[in-house]
């Protein structure tokens, strides 16, 4: 039978909490008196996370397991997620229980009510350092200014979206996928929901400082061309001030005698131009990286096995 919710929980190395996860998740869906399915998609774990949910996919007709070949990273399980759900409606929620699954039947009222997607927003992040909820800010703000998406502040990936958004946004095949992103662009008609983000309950955080350097900048190559164009006025201004610097240069070499020898001006100068060119080769290389992945057509995620489906994904 075809259910009605396909929540879909992404996981990496979540032995410690993963049981409780599924115990959270399988008490509210049942409390919503609806069909639905739990997908879990096991992105290379190298802990028991696999074994675990393995073990409730024998004892629970409701959940599936997609295990990754490796670990091809969060953006891939979300969308090996949103590919194989089968739901009128899809969920996105991390394992970790910072975004509490208390809050679904709500969520799933505003879908009800007729918005197609349904997102959470933070009001509160609980247990979360200064310069983290800072630099989520900037990041926000950052993003925003660079593309032309308008993406709501404090929000990730926790959301519900009806089908037809899901069948959007798997349609759209770039290998670098930012998905709050995508699911942004397709449009359709989108609310928020407010809540309080709990903390950590077990386990380590899997988006560090370089993974979240990383996301911003699949987030900006992936809907903006700015930083070329950026690229491009910096050539400009600092054409414009060499040629500026040359004209001085030349009126001091013929008509004064304050022409100052030395190599100090020179070498600042050089350093300054060199500098901005490596900068501007480092943001096309960015691009071109990206032309060259996407030229590959490689998969985004291979798929060693899938537990729970009675047949294959079609």
């Amino acid at each position: 039978m075809k259910p009605i919710y396909s929540v879909i929980v992404p996981v990496y190395n979540e032995e410690d909490i993963v049981t409780e996860t599924y115990n959270r998740l399988n008490a509210v869906m049942e409390s919503m008196k609806e069909s639905y399915e739990l997908i879990f998609v096991n992105d290379g774990s190298r802990d028991e996370t696999a074994n675990i949910i393995a073990k409730l996919v024998s004892q629970d007709p409701c959940v599936r397991l997609i295990n990754f070949a490796r670990n091809f990273g969060h953006m891939p399980a979300i969308t090996a997620g949103m590919e194989y759900a089968k739901g009128d409606a899809i969920i996105i929620i991390d394992a970790d229980l910072q975004d509490p699954p208390e809050v679904l039947p709500d969520m799933a009222a505003l879908w009800k009510q007729g918005y197609d997607v349904v997102y959470g927003k933070r009001k509160e992040r609980k247990g979360e350092t200064f310069f983290k909820v800072w630099s989520a800010k900037m990041f926000y703000l950052f993003i925003n200014s660079m593309t032309p998406l308008e993406l709501p502040i404090n929000t990730g990936e926790f959301r519900l979206m009806d089908r037809k958004v899901c069948d959007a946004v798997n349609r759209l095949q770039e290998k670098h996928r930012y998905v709050r992103g995508m699911v942004s662009w397709v449009g359709f008609r989108q609310t928020a929901y407010e809540y309080v983000r709990e903390e950590r309950l077990a386990g380590v955080t899997k988006y560090p400082l370089r993974k979240m350097l990383s996301l911003a900048m699949d987030a900006i190559t992936a809907f903006s061309y700015k930083p070329l164009k950026l690229a491009t006025a910096l050539g400009f201004l600092m054409s414009f001030f060499s040629f500026v610097y040359l004209i001085v240069i030349l009126w001091q070499r013929l008509f004064t005698d304050t022409t100052v020898a030395g190599w100090a001006s020179t070498v600042g100068v050089v350093l300054l131009t060199q500098g901005m060119v490596l900068m501007i080769l480092g943001i096309i290389g960015e691009y071109i990286g990206r032309i060259f992945e996407e030229v590959k057509n490689r998969p985004i995620y291979i798929v060693r096995e899938a537990l729970g489906y009675d047949e294959e994904k079609s």
